[in-house]
């Protein structure tokens, strides 16, 4: 009897707790009926790509939302996710009107998801550009010899343990990793080229890693408009064809009592795990 009272009241407390998250997370928005525009938010390094691409996919999925506004405040992130959100704006663009709002930073990989844009939307002053690839691999071996202690190293392959960080990057390992680096410095390039409509030759000329104001990054053609968040709204909602001042949606924000009882990690958490990957991000100073 106590074992079933116990079990009940566990699923009382729970139940509660998903009521809450869902009071707490709920907006007036979300009811909005009409012509909409909706405002979906990348900010911090591209970690993952999912939730982004998912948000995406729904709106574009949804005949009330007739453009889409992207806020990138972004210093860029994995290859991979910036490949995978790059490929679900290209998809959304040819579906309806796409506006990136740039914030403070949207560089490397936070401007080659801003690429397939419809338009693009900068502030005077955002740091953006930095059209490059970077892999960084630390290399410990003369603190190991120094504090004696020896990797013993059993392999199948010449090149397995290529990153190791236990030694340094012999020439043909050097030349191996930098093919590796200019295919995908490559492919950066042509989708600037193909997003922006400028010659190969302009973009690579572009992408040797500079960083750009707002204001230069327009005279480049990087993007097309000088504006804050705003004014990219009010852009989102002419090319639409909406009349008036547009209503403007948001993906609810999940509550993470709501992942841990639902099994999923926290998406706070996520970005806090180390990768080990190639990264379109902004060289540091």
């Amino acid at each position: 009897m106590r074992i079933r009272k116990l079990f009940f009241w566990t699923i009382v407390f729970f139940g509660a707790l998903l009521i809450l998250s869902a009071l707490i997370t709920f907006s007036s928005k979300d009811v909005v009926i009409g012509d909409k525009i909706a405002l979906v938010r990348v900010e911090g390094p591209i970690l993952q790509s999912k939730d982004v691409v998912e948000e995406l996919k729904s709106y574009t999925k949804d005949s009330s939302i007739k453009a889409v506004v992207v806020r990138v405040d972004s210093p860029g992130g994995g290859v991979v996710p910036s490949q995978e959100i790059y490929e679900q704006m290209k998809k959304t663009a040819a579906k309806k009107s796409v506006v990136v709002s740039m914030g403070s930073v949207a560089a490397s990989g936070g401007y080659y998801i801003s690429a397939p844009a419809t338009k693009i939307v900068a502030n005077p002053g955002t740091l953006t550009g930095s059209i490059g690839v970077i892999m960084e691999l630390p290399n410990i071996k003369g603190l190991m010899e120094k504090i004696g202690v020896k990797t013993e190293v059993v392999k199948s392959g010449r090149h397995k343990d290529i990153a190791s960080v236990f030694r340094g990057i012999g020439a043909e390992e050097r030349k191996i990793l930098q093919g590796v680096m200019d295919d995908v410095h490559e492919q950066f390039i042509s989708a600037v080229a193909e997003s922006r409509n400028i010659p190969a030759t302009e973009a690579r000329r572009l992408a040797d890693g500079s960083i750009y104001t707002g204001r230069q990054a327009k005279e480049l053609k990087l993007v097309d408009d000088i504006g804050d968040l705003q004014y990219a709204i009010k852009l989102a909602g002419e090319l639409a064809g909406i009349k008036g001042e547009p209503e403007v949606v948001m993906k609810k924000e999940r509550h993470p009592i709501y992942d841990i009882l639902s099994g999923r990690v926290p998406e706070g958490i996520i970005r806090l795990m180390p990768k080990m990957e190639l990264k379109y991000l902004l060289p540091s100073a």
